[in-house]
């Protein structure tokens, strides 16, 4: 027990110890500004939404995006097509912890290479500890040797770094990503899978003298089995929370970085409307992306326009980290696999179609039957 007691100190001190590294970040460097002047928050949205132009824009995105979900909810168009799209991407759940490793292992590996803790705002001024961390759990994701402890031991770095470094919240997106990955495992291909294959059988060697697969590994995934369900639903209100975070916080709340991005790459060029409108738009969007994911409504055709947003956010802005929003990709390609799972309001829906379904054909029956 002591022995557990000490290495649980020392994982603590290490964690602690990168995240002091972290946190001498300069917290306030944008991605892709240096900063800009304050605006006044209050007076830019009163601005903004008092433009009868903006608002007949605004009120015209939003009932087309009203009148198209309530339309497709009546009349529920191609149906053989939504249904061959879902069993398409159901048969790629067996690939989904691959995808969920990826996702994380990748710019965790780059953000060690580069030196900063998590999220390129966050760069430290003594790195060594911070590369370390980087390079060694995002490739043990990658090989998936010990996932589950790994996907735990960089969460709680995460929290820790966080708690000294508020600007880390820009990658919360890692917070469903670990979870995830601790739920569902290695999977396979991984080394986890291979070790566990060796383990379990009673003809090897390694079955013999292995010490962990029988006595910790196995009974552990047998008591969470239950909650590997619950996946997309940490995956969805994690990316929902992050969509609303960058929507509010970062464009309607601090409207003078957003103005000052649409300034550098003079985005009113390429769709000729204000700026405010640009920086309101793109909240607005990212606020409503958020809320549909955190609950689950539409949740595929959600992530479909968030996996548009980075896409187009990439090519329009040359000098965005790319290897930053690896993460992001990965996990809205997750959760178009998995959809919205349980708890959402997509599932509601189809629980009420099958009723309906059930019930038709009941009546049916009792009809031919009569």
């Amino acid at each position: 027990m002591t022995q557990h007691v000490r290495g649980a100190t020392r994982l603590a001190g290490l964690v602690a110890l990168l995240a002091a590294g972290a946190g001498n970040a300069s917290a306030h460097v944008k991605y892709v500004t240096t900063g800009s002047d304050p605006v006044e928050v209050a007076a830019f949205l009163l601005a903004a939404l008092t433009d009868p132009f903006n608002l007949a824009v605004l009120g015209a995105g939003g009932l087309g995006v009203a009148l198209g979900g309530a339309a497709y909810l009546r009349f529920r168009p191609l149906p053989n097509d939504v249904r061959a799209f879902r069993r398409t991407m159901a048969s790629y759940e067996s690939l989904l912890p691959w995808l969920l490793r990826l996702a994380v292992g990748l710019p965790l590996v780059g953000a060690g290479f580069s030196g900063y803790f998590f999220s390129p705002v966050v760069q430290s001024s003594s790195p060594v500890f911070v590369r370390l961390f980087g390079i060694t759990v995002g490739f043990l994701l990658l090989f998936g040797f010990g996932t589950r402890l790994v996907a735990a031991v960089g969460l709680g770095a995460y929290l820790v770094g966080l708690a000294v470094e508020p600007a880390l919240v820009l990658a919360f997106e890692y917070v469903p990503g670990f979870l995830a990955i601790a739920l569902v495992g290695g999977g396979r291909p991984s080394a986890d899978h291979v070790v566990a294959s060796m383990a379990a059988d009673d003809r090897t060697f390694y079955s013999r003298v292995d010490p962990f697969y029988r006595r910790v590994a196995l009974p552990f995934v047998e008591r969470t089995r239950h909650l590997e369900s619950y996946v997309p639903v940490v995956l969805r209100v994690g990316l929902g929370l992050t969509f609303v975070y960058l929507g509010v916080a970062q464009k309607l709340m601090e409207p003078g970085g957003a103005l000052a991005v649409v300034a550098k790459y003079d985005l009113t060029a390429v769709v000729p409307v204000a700026p405010e409108l640009w920086v309101v738009g793109a909240g607005l969007t990212e606020a409503l992306v958020g809320v549909l994911l955190v609950a689950g409504a539409f949740t595929r055709a959600a992530t479909t326009v968030a996996f548009l947003l980075f896409t187009t956010t990439l090519f329009g802005l040359p000098d965005d980290p790319v290897l930053a929003h690896i993460s992001l990709f990965g996990l809205v390609s997750a959760l178009l696999v998995t959809g919205g799972g349980p708890l959402s309001v997509d599932r509601a829906l189809s629980d009420r179609d099958a009723d309906d379904a059930e019930s038709d054909g009941d009546a049916s029956g009792r009809s031919a039957g009569a």
